[in-house]
């Protein structure tokens, strides 16, 4: 693993360019309009992204000691803002705050049961707001290139199928923040596979 750089993100305005499969372009909505096309009562929407490395194994980071789920890994994503053009767009964003990483292409929606197109639903720490997570692997400039911000993360590994299954590599435990994130990593690496 190269050495983790940690800074702050620029305070500048990030303004994703990306191209994207025609499959993915139902996801060129912003969360509003989701919302109101499915009559959802949800409180918003939130977005993940998986980026494999040439090798074909999936980036994790791990969540920093003072924040929830303290030390456990995820891939990048978080809420879909208001101001984001679009889901994909929030999907960009969240990736590039989170990692450094820059998306130049969307692939492929990765769904927690295969076959559906549908998100996984979570909620807040104390159980009183509810989301919908959808998930991307998007492909990447520069993918060495990790930034983190330690507010949030404070580490990143590339791991492989089976260490996202054992949640190990080699000795060192990589707990994955619920079971599904692992299913949608395992998804993501079954995907893949079937290219």
């Amino acid at each position: 693993m190269a050495a983790t750089e940690i800074s702050n993100q620029p305070s500048a305005v990030f303004s994703p360019a990306f191209t994207l499969v025609d499959p993915l372009s139902k996801w060129q909505i912003t969360a509003q309009q989701w919302l109101a096309d499915n009559n959802s009562s949800l409180n918003g929407l939130a977005t993940g992204v998986i980026v494999f490395d040439p090798s074909g194994r999936a980036l994790l980071i791990q969540r920093a000691s003072t924040d929830s789920m303290p030390n456990k890994w995820e891939f990048p994503g978080g809420a879909v803002d208001p101001e984001d053009e679009t889901l994909l767009h929030g999907a960009a964003r969240e990736l590039w705050e989170e990692s450094g990483l820059v998306a130049t292409r969307f692939t492929f929606f990765v769904p927690e049961t295969p076959g559906t197109e549908v998100g996984t639903m979570f909620t807040n720490r104390n159980g009183t707001k509810h989301f919908c997570r959808f998930t991307f692997m998007a492909e990447v400039e520069d993918w060495e290139k990790i930034v983190l911000d330690p507010k949030e993360h404070q580490d990143y590994v590339w791991a492989t199928e089976e260490e996202v299954r054992t949640q190990k590599i080699g000795e060192r435990e990589i707990p994955i923040t619920m079971p599904p994130i692992q299913a949608l990593l395992l998804e993501a690496f079954r995907i893949r596979q079937s290219l």
